[in-house]
């Protein structure tokens, strides 16, 4: 086992990102996420890489759709609102067919907010906030540890399906420190240049042109088509999901994120009352874990979603039962975190007799 290093999870981000292999960075500042692009500015000079800080979100997501383009690993991060400003130019990216790697440490919403932990971008993430029919693939961790782990799998997975992979976390995973181990460092130097990539034309006959334009509506149809069947692939081969304590669970909490870490102390303190409740955490949200909370619907009574949100993952986890099951729902917005406590006695308040 490697050294364990004591971080901040913006900066636990941002070195994970140059562990493996982003060769430039694109952002600009905005709470909760400062801490990442101020890592990568005193970093990414020192072991020889580009860091830039743009006029703007919007200029930024543009360098990265730029440098993207070249084949090369590039990462940008952001909160809420400079999320919303980049989306144009993930829509952009994603019928581009380029890969890379997106952070979104989440604030609360809707508009300015506050600087404090929330889960409101979650249709945004995962719906295509852009323009047209798209997705990002959307990884979702719950500890420090997890987000250094899917930073490098983000990477891969951007690189084989040549698609933008969407980190969230909130504000409290981004602001909290954890220890957390680097467990492995790409070596740049074997990196070879794609095919696609826009390096030149070289020996080739003729030249690459990447473009998200086709004015003829087959030409655009056939570009949709392509990006359906790839998204199809995505979800039958890539969909990621922690099943907690659900051996024997007859009730099952759905949660993601901090709200997952704090679900599983709920779920110990409610067996330590005799009610058998399990963890269906999504870690990727999109593709979503649909089949393994179907798998479910006869195994438990009822689904208990909870989010700091309004309700929004609670969708895809009700069209994944199709009503086989009751589903209730526990939020708090505005960058309020519920406690583990407080969690249980609203779950609690929907037994209805079913536990004795």
């Amino acid at each position: 086992m490697g050294e364990k290093i004591l971080m901040k999870g913006a900066e636990a981000i941002a070195e994970a990102a140059i562990k493996a292999g982003a060769m430039a960075f694109f952002g600009y500042p905005i709470t909760p996420q400062n801490e990442t692009p101020e890592y990568f500015s005193r970093r990414m000079p020192e072991v020889g890489r580009i860091f830039l800080q743009a006029e703007s979100e919007v200029a930024a997501i543009n360098m990265i759709y730029g440098a993207a383009c070249t084949g090369t690993r590039v990462f940008a991060s952001s909160s809420s609102p400079g999320i919303s400003l980049m989306q144009e130019g993930f829509s952009y990216i994603a019928n581009s067919n380029v890969p890379c790697v997106v952070a979104n440490v989440m604030r609360g919403g809707p508009g300015l907010g506050d600087i404090a932990p929330a889960q409101g971008d979650y249709f945004q993430a995962t719906k295509g906030g852009g323009h047209g029919d798209y997705h990002t693939i959307v990884i979702a961790p719950h500890t420090l540890q997890e987000e250094v782990d899917l930073v490098l799998k983000a990477f891969d997975l951007a690189e084989k399906y040549r698609i933008m992979v969407v980190l969230i976390v909130d504000g409290l995973l981004g602001q909290m420190m954890e220890p957390v181990e680097f467990k492995e460092t790409v070596d740049v130097t074997k990196f070879k240049v794609p095919e696609w990539a826009t390096v030149g034309q070289g020996d080739r006959e003729d030249r690459i042109i990447i473009t998200s334009l086709d004015l003829a509506p087959e030409g655009l149809e056939k570009m949709n088509l392509h990006l359906q069947e790839k998204y199809r692939k995505i979800e039958e081969q890539e969909v990621m999901v922690e099943e907690y304590r659900m051996d024997d669970a007859e009730y099952a909490i759905t949660a993601f994120g901090t709200m997952a870490r704090i679900s599983k102390t709920t779920i110990e303190l409610a067996r330590s009352e005799g009610i058998k409740v399990g963890l269906i955490r999504p870690i990727t949200v999109w593709p979503f874990p649909s089949k393994t909370i179907e798998n479910r619907a006869n195994q438990v009574k009822f689904f208990f979603d909870t989010e700091l949100n309004a309700g929004q993952m609670i969708e895809d986890v009700k069209l994944a039962l199709n009503g086989a099951r009751p589903v209730y729902f526990y939020g708090k917005m505005g960058g309020i975190v519920p406690s583990a406590e407080e969690v249980l006695e609203e779950f609690k308040k929907h037994l209805g007799g079913q536990h004795e």
